[in-house]
C-alpha cells in the first residue's frame, strides 16, 4: 500500500498518459499484484479504456504476467504456478491477453523448472540477469549469454525455451554520464517513502536534455549499445530503459527520451545505430527472424549466485525461516482447501454454504499465497514490517480457509449449527484440549495414507474411537511443549481426498491409548566423554536400528534392517560466527552469507529423555552450552514409529522424523545441524530445484568464499550416497544446504544478523531474528532403488500433512447421518498410482470463454464486467513424479482414464485440455521452435498428445492441465 501512495499507483496512471501521446512510444509492465490493485481501486473508465488500445495495439505488454515475479530458489513448483496462474487468469478474463515472454531480472540465481514452467504456460522465450558474476563474464565474452535451455531431462526438447540472459549492465540503464557529474536517463529522479515530494523534485533527477547537450547524450547512449552489441551474436541490442521504482513520472522520462531516440535516428549514419521504443516481444522477434542455430543448454541451473568474489547470495536460503515455514503451511492448506470445496459443490448441490463467499475466502488464501512467492517475499529480504504484511494476509486467509472447511463439514453432516467449530491445521496448541471432542481428519492427497496426527490433551487416560466405534491405535505422552498437556498421538489410514472423524473420550473399560513411558539420562559433559568406553543403546522399528551412545547422549549409528547395513552417523549443531561490520570486511545479511571461519560447535553438554511407547519412541536430545547451563538454545526431537500389524506401515516405517528447536540466537550467528556418517560421498551432495527435479552439486574449491559458495537450496529434497547407501532428507520449508565434509551433510536452520551497511540500515534490512525456530525434517536411510521408490511420495506426504478440525462432542454417542460413514470409510474419490500426484484440483471461477475467439470477441463487446464466477469449470493437473529411466517401474508412462478417476465427483461430460496456466488450449497452442544443431529446421512446437475419449497417458516429468465438466445434478 504505502508503495502504491509512494510510487506505484503513479507509474500506471502516467505511463497510460503518455503512450497515448506518441505512437512510437511503449512500455513493458510484469507483476499483476501492483496493476490488479491500481485497476481495481484508481483507474477511471477511460484509462481503462486506453489499457484496452494500447495492448491491441503492442504498445504496453505484459511479460510473464504472474502475480509478482516470484523467486526461483526457495519456491515450490506448486506455489510458483500458482501465482503465474492467478495473473494471467486475469490477464484473460480482463483483456484476452496472454503473456509469451519473462523477464526474470531479479531473482537471485536462476533455477531449471523455471524455463519448463514457461514453456509450458506457452511462452517464446525466457529471459534472465542474475547469474554467478564470473559466468557471466565468460559467457559475455564468448557471445554465449543467449542458448536453447532444455530445463528438464526428461521433457528435454518438447519444453524447450529460447533463453536470453542480461549481460553486466543487468536491468538498469546506465546511469553515468562522462560529461556530467549528474546521474544520465533517470529524469524522474528516485522515489520517495511514504509520500512523494509536495513540489514534485525528487531527489537524484538526471540532468534534462538540452540543445547543449543532446549530442553528448547521444554519443554516450551509442557508446553502452556498441559495447553490448559485441557481446552478442546479432545485431540487435535490447537496451533497458528504467529500473526499479522508475516511470512514476512518466511524462518528464518519455519528453527527454524522445529527444534523444529522434536525434539517434536522424544521425544513424553517423553513429552506425538506429534506435526504436520496444517491447520484449518486439526484441525477440527481431533475434528470432535472424534464424541463427544456437547452442542447447542441458538442465544445469545457475545456483548458487554470488555478486563478486565474497558476496555469495545464499545466505537468503534460510533467512526468516517462520515465515518460509507459514508460507508451505499456508500453501498446503489451500491445497486441502480447494479439493475440499470442489467435491462440496459437485457431490453435494443441495449444500446450503454460499459458493460466491466460499470462492472469496480461497481467493483470499490465494492472493496471499502468491503474493509471498516474491523475490523479496518468501527469501526473507524484506523489512519487518512487510514480512508482517505477508504473515498477516497468509494468517488471514488461513483463517478463512480453514472457516470454510469446518463450515462444509458441518453443513454434510447436517450437524446442529450450535456445536462450537474449532478448526486448526498441525498445531499441536489447536483446538479444546480437553477430551471428549472429535476431530475430522482430511488427507488432502489422491493416495491412501497411514500416518500420525498429533492432538494435545489435558490427561493421559484416554481412548480413541473411528465412526463406527471402532477403537484407534493411539499413543499419548507428555508434552515437549508444555507441562500441563500431553500430545496424543492418533494413527489414521485415511483414503485419498477423503476425510474420516474420530472421537476422543476420557477412559472407560479396557480400550485406552497406549502411554508413552520417559526415561531421563543423566546430563553428559562433551569435554570429558571418554571416548574410549561407549555405551551403547538401540531404539527399533521395522525398518531402522537406531543406536545412541550415553556416554555423549548422541547418535551414534543407524542400521537400515533390510539389508543389515550399519551407517555411522553423528549430529551436532554448530555455528557460523559472522561480522557485522562493514570495516572489517564482508559481512552477513538477508542475502549474503559470508563466514568468517569454520563453523563453530555449540553445545558441551548434552541431556536426553526417550519416550517409548508402542506405536512410537520418541528421543529428545537437549544441547546446552556449559555441564550447568540452566536453558538450551538447541533441541532435536527424534521420533521413530512402529505400525502394528494389518496397516499400510510402508512410509511411516521408513521416516525418522526430527523436529528441531533452535534460537534465541545470539547476534551474527548461523546455525547449522551437520549430520556425519561414514558414507564415501567423495563431497558430492545433491538438492532440489522447486520441489521438481534434482541437481548434483559436487564441491567446488574457490580462492574466496569456498565454504557460502557451496551452499544450496533445499526446497523439498536433498541426499548424499555412497555406491550403495543414500541418506536422503526432506523439508517442509526451505533451507540452505551443504556438504562441507565427505560424507557430511549441513543443514542452515536459522540466521540471527546485524550489520551497519548503508544500504541496509536505510531499508531495515539487517534480519535480527531473536525468533525460535521449530522446522521438521524426515530423515531416510536405504538403497538407491529403496529410496528411489519411497522419497517423491513422502516428500509430498510431508508437504500435505493431513488437515486437522477439531468439534466438540455433545452428549451420547453421536448420529452419523449414513453418507458420512459412506464418503469417509469407503471407496476413495479420487486415487492416483504412486508416480503420479494430483497436482492441482479446484474451481477457479474463471468466467472467461474456453474458444479465444470467442473470449476475444466479448471483451470487445465489453460483455466481461458483470456476471458471477463460474462454478461448473474444474481445474484439474496431473503430474508425473519421476524422471526417465530414474526407476525401472516407477518412470514408466502412466496412462489415466479421467471420466473413472473422477467418477467419484460426478459425471464427467467434457474435457479440454490447456496450457499449463490453463489460458490456451493445446490444440492451438504453437510456441516458436528456436534452430539448434539437435533441429535444424525452425518452426513452431506443437503440444503434447492430447486426451482422446477422456483418456490420458502422462510421461515422466509431465504436468498436464485439464478443464474438466460435470453433468450438472
Amino acid at each position: 500500500q504505502e508503495s502504491m501512495h509512494a510510487y506505484a499507483a503513479n507509474v500506471y496512471t502516467t505511463v497510460i498518459e503518455e503512450l497515448m501521446k506518441g505512437k512510437q512510444r511503449k512500455f513493458i509492465a510484469v507483476e499483476q499484484e501492483f496493476f490488479r490493485l491500481w485497476w481495481d481501486m484508481i483507474a477511471t473508465d477511460r484509462q481503462k479504456q486506453q489499457v484496452h488500445q494500447l495492448l491491441q495495439e503492442g504498445r504496453l505488454e505484459f511479460v510473464i504476467g504472474g502475480q509478482v515475479m516470484h523467486d526461483e530458489a526457495v519456491t515450490l513448483i506448486d506455489d510458483q504456478i500458482l501465482q503465474l496462474t492467478e495473473g494471467h487468469g486475469f490477464l484473460y478474463e480482463t483483456f484476452g491477453f496472454r503473456p509469451q515472454f519473462s523477464w526474470h531480472v531479479d531473482p537471485f540465481g536462476a533455477s531449471a523448472t523455471t524455463p519448463t514452467l514457461f514453456a509450458l504456460a506457452g511462452f517464446n522465450a525466457h529471459l534472465i540477469s542474475r547469474i554467478d558474476y564470473d559466468l557471466k563474464a565468460d559467457m559475455q565474452k564468448n557471445k554465449k549469454l543467449q542458448f536453447v535451455w532444455q530445463g528438464s531431462p526428461s521433457l528435454s526438447a518438447r519444453q524447450e525455451i529460447f533463453t536470453h540472459v542480461m549481460d553486466q549492465y543487468s536491468y538498469c540503464t546506465p546511469s553515468q554520464l562522462p560529461f556530467s557529474n549528474r546521474s544520465g536517463f533517470f529524469w524522474n529522479g528516485f522515489a520517495t517513502f511514504p509520500d512523494p515530494p509536495k513540489d514534485g523534485v525528487y531527489p537524484n533527477m538526471s540532468l534534462p536534455v538540452t540543445d547543449a547537450n543532446l549530442h553528448l547524450y547521444a554519443q554516450t547512449m551509442v557508446a553502452n549499445i556498441k559495447e553490448r552489441a559485441a557481446w552478442f551474436r546479432t545485431g540487435d541490442v535490447l537496451w533497458p530503459w528504467g529500473c526499479d521504482k522508475q516511470f512514476f513520472n512518466a511524462s518528464i522520462q518519455y519528453s527527454n527520451m524522445d529527444l534523444l531516440v529522434d536525434y539517434i535516428n536522424k544521425h544513424s549514419g553517423e553513429f552506425g545505430v538506429t534506435v526504436q521504443y520496444a517491447t520484449v516481444s518486439d526484441y525477440f522477434q527481431a533475434v528470432y527472424s535472424r534464424n541463427l542455430t544456437w547452442e542447447i543448454r542441458d538442465s544445469q541451473d545457475f545456483l548458487p549466485y554470488s555478486t563478486e568474489p565474497f558476496q555469495a547470495w545464499t545466505g537468503f536460503y534460510t533467512s526468516r525461516s517462520t515465515l518460509k515455514g507459514i508460507a508451505r503451511r499456508a500453501s498446503s492448506l489451500l491445497y486441502a482447501g480447494e479439493s475440499f470445496f470442489t467435491q462440496y459443490v459437485w457431490k453435494h448441490p443441495e449444500g446450503s454454504i454460499c459458493k460466491c463467499k466460499a470462492l472469496k475466502q480461497l481467493q483470499s488464501l490465494r492472493w496471499a499465497v502468491s503474493e509471498v512467492q516474491h523475490h523479496d517475499g518468501i527469501t526473507g529480504t524484506e523489512s519487518p514490517k512487510v514480512q508482517d504484511m505477508y504473515m498477516n494476509n497468509l494468517m488471514y486467509g488461513m483463517f478463512n480457509v480453514k472457516k470454510l472447511m469446518a463450515s462444509i463439514i458441518f453443513d454434510i453432516n447436517n450437524a446442529k449449527k450450535n456445536g462450537e467449530v474449532y478448526s486448526s491445521v498441525y498445531t499441536k496448541d489447536s483446538g479444546k484440549p480437553d477430551v471428549d471432542q472429535y476431530v475430522v481428519v482430511y488427507n488432502p492427497l489422491a493416495w491412501n495414507i497411514t500416518t500420525f496426527v498429533t492432538v494435545s490433551v489435558s490427561n493421559e487416560a484416554v481412548s480413541v474411537y473411528d465412526e463406527l466405534g471402532h477403537s484407534v491405535p493411539a499413543q499419548v505422552q507428555s508434552s515437549v511443549e508444555s507441562q500441563s498437556t500431553y500430545d496424543l498421538y492418533i494413527l489414521v489410514t485415511i483414503s485419498g481426498l477423503s476425510y474420516r472423524k474420530y472421537s476422543i473420550k476420557p477412559l472407560n473399560g479396557k480400550q485406552s491409548a497406549f502411554i508413552g513411558r520417559s526415561i531421563k539420562y543423566k546430563r553428559r559433559d562433551l569435554t570429558r566423554a571418554d571416548q574410549q568406553s561407549q555405551q551403547l543403546f538401540p531404539v527399533v522399528n521395522n525398518c531402522y536400528q537406531i543406536v545412541f551412545d550415553q556416554n555423549t547422549n548422541l547418535m551414534h549409528s543407524i542400521t537400515e534392517r533390510e539389508t543389515n547395513q550399519t551407517v555411522q552417523f553423528t549430529q551436532e549443531f554448530l555455528e557460523y560466527h559472522v561480522n557485522g561490520d562493514t570495516m572489517k570486511g564482508p559481512i552477513s545479511d538477508n542475502y549474503l552469507f559470508g563466514p568468517n571461519t569454520s563453523a563453530v560447535p555449540v553445545s558441551k553438554a548434552v541431556g536426553l529423555e526417550v519416550m517409548s511407547g508402542s506405536l512410537m519412541t520418541e528421543i529428545r536430545q537437549y544441547f546446552y552450552s556449559n555441564v550447568t547451563s540452566q536453558d538450551y538454545i538447541y533441541a532435536v526431537y527424534t521420533r521413530l514409529y512402529s505400525v502394528p500389524e494389518g496397516y499400510n506401515g510402508k512410509l511411516l516405517c521408513h521416516r525418522i522424523e526430527q523436529e528441531y528447536s533452535v534460537g534465541p540466537l545470539e547476534l551474527n550467528r548461523e546455525a547449522v545441524l551437520r549430520t556425519s556418517t561414514n558414507l564415501n560421498t567423495r563431497q558430492l551432495l545433491y538438492t532440489d530445484n522447486n520441489g521438481y527435479q534434482m541437481q548434483k552439486r559436487p564441491f567446488k574449491a574457490y580462492v574466496n568464499n569456498t565454504v557460502a559458495r557451496n551452499y544450496y537450496p533445499m526446497v523439498q529434497t536433498a541426499y548424499i550416497e555412497d555406491d550403495t547407501t543414500r541418506l536422503m532428507l526432506l523439508a517442509e520449508r526451505a533451507h540452505g544446504v551443504s556438504s562441507q565434509g565427505n560424507g557430511q551433510v549441513e543443514v542452515m536452520l536459522h540466521r540471527r544478523l546485524w550489520n551497519n551497511l548503508q544500504w541496509n540500515l536505510n531499508n531495515n534490512l539487517t534480519l535480527n531474528d531473536s525468533s525460535v525456530v521449530r522446522p521438521v525434517i524426515w530423515l531416510m536411510l536405504g538403497t538407491k532403488a529403496v529410496t528411489n521408490t519411497l522419497y517423491r511420495t513422502s516428500g509430498l506426504a510431508l508437504e500435505h500433512r493431513p488437515v486437522v478440525m477439531f468439534g466438540a462432542l455433545s452428549g451420547g454417542k453421536p448420529k452419523l447421518p449414513r453418507q458420512l460413514q459412506q464418503n469417509s470409510v469407503n471407496d476413495s474419490p479420487v486415487t492416483v498410482p504412486p508416480n503420479l500426484h494430483v497436482h492441482t484440483l479446484s474451481i477457479p471461477g474463471w468466467r472467461y470463454s474456453s474458444n479465444h475467439a470467442e473470449q476475444v470477441r466479448s471483451i470487445l463487446m465489453d460483455k466481461q464486467k458483470q456476471g458471477d464466477a463460474d462454478f461448473s469449470r474444474v481445474l484439474l493437473r496431473i503430474r508425473h513424479l519421476y524422471e526417465v529411466g530414474e526407476d525401472p517401474v516407477l518412470s514408466q508412462p502412466v496412462t489415466v482414464d479421467l471420466k473413472s478417476l473422477l467418477k467419484g465427483l460426478g459425471s464427467v461430460t467434457a474435457v479440454e485440455e490447456r496450457s499449463l496456466t490453463g489460458t490456451w488450449d493445446v490444440n492451438t497452442l504453437e510456441r516458436w521452435k528456436w534452430k539448434t544443431a539437435q533441429y535444424p529446421g525452425k518452426s513452431f512446437f506443437n503440444s503434447t498428445e492430447t486426451s482422446k475419449d477422456y483418456i490420458v497417458t502422462v510421461h515422466p516429468k509431465e504436468i498436464r492441465t485439464f478443464f474438466v465438466y460435470f453433468q450438472v445434478q
